[in-house]
């Protein structure tokens, strides 16, 4: 109760201060959905040429990245902390937040805390429900639990990836660059991995294994007889990943010694 409260407080200090500057509020989600939006235009462009790519077809496709969206906007909204390094590290910020009774990772989450973000989840799953109702998938009674599982299955990847990452700043203040370039990588989970070469599949599916915040899930609802397997991978994986950042996180807070002067 004591966390559910503080997210509370944290989300009604996030609205207070972001409906101040109300169009830079919906600015911020229009960018969010045009830039989904062009994406989307890129795989219709390219099914104006080709009926399969890879064996895909154009809703299947849709499908899949509808799939890929939802987790991602659930990811951001929690796990912003694209700028942890600069503000926490080298400004000292993260002196401040050990000093406080809340979980250190959790409270940098409720501090930059962005629900805009959940504007493109809810986006990808419309686009998923249409190329749904279009490519006729039968709906099991079990498949709603499933989707849930598998959205916090591949929340959980992002997060490990993305959290050991970012503990990367505990252990040097220098801008890597590293995470601007796994976030483009991670962008090839929003497509089939069967199209790319065996070597891009397996750091797809084991290295950076973004192929299970996009891909694998949307596979199984569309072809479970094949893909069955994946219902039980996608959390394994998801479950090891976030042990693996959060023992990252945890060895990197234990060397951190303050600011200085």
């Amino acid at each position: 109760m004591f966390y559910v409260s503080l997210m509370l407080d944290y989300l009604k200090n996030y609205m207070k201060t972001r409906l101040t500057y109300r169009a830079d509020f919906w600015i911020e989600i229009i960018t969010d959905l045009m830039f989904n939006g062009l994406n989307l235009f890129v795989i219709l462009v390219l099914f104006q040429h080709t009926p399969f790519i890879g064996g895909w077809s154009e809703m299947q496709m849709l499908f899949i990245y509808g799939y890929f969206m939802v987790p991602y906007g659930i990811f951001t909204t929690f796990f912003n902390l694209w700028g942890f390094t600069e503000r926490y590290i080298v400004k000292g910020e993260m002196d401040r937040v050990l000093t406080r009774p809340a979980h250190n990772l959790l409270q940098l989450m409720l501090e930059n805390l962005d629900p805009a973000s959940l504007f493109s989840a809810l986006a990808g799953f419309i686009v998923m429900v249409y190329a749904w109702v279009h490519l006729g998938v039968p709906m099991a009674w079990y498949d709603p639990i499933v989707f849930i599982v598998m959205v916090v299955s591949s929340v959980l990847v992002y997060a490990g990836v993305y959290v050991s990452l970012t503990a990367i700043g505990f252990f040097s203040d220098a801008p890597t660059g590293i995470l601007p370039l796994v976030w483009n990588f991670q962008n090839y989970g929003r497509y089939p991995v069967t199209i790319y070469n065996r070597t891009l599949r397996i750091m797809l599916s084991v290295v950076l294994p973004f192929a299970f915040v996009g891909f694998y899930p949307s596979a199984f609802f569309l072809d479970r007889a094949n893909w069955a397997w994946v219902v039980l991978a996608t959390p394994a994986v998801g479950l090891a990943f976030f042990a693996f950042g959060m023992w990252i996180w945890n060895v990197g807070v234990s060397r951190y010694r303050g600011a200085g002067s």
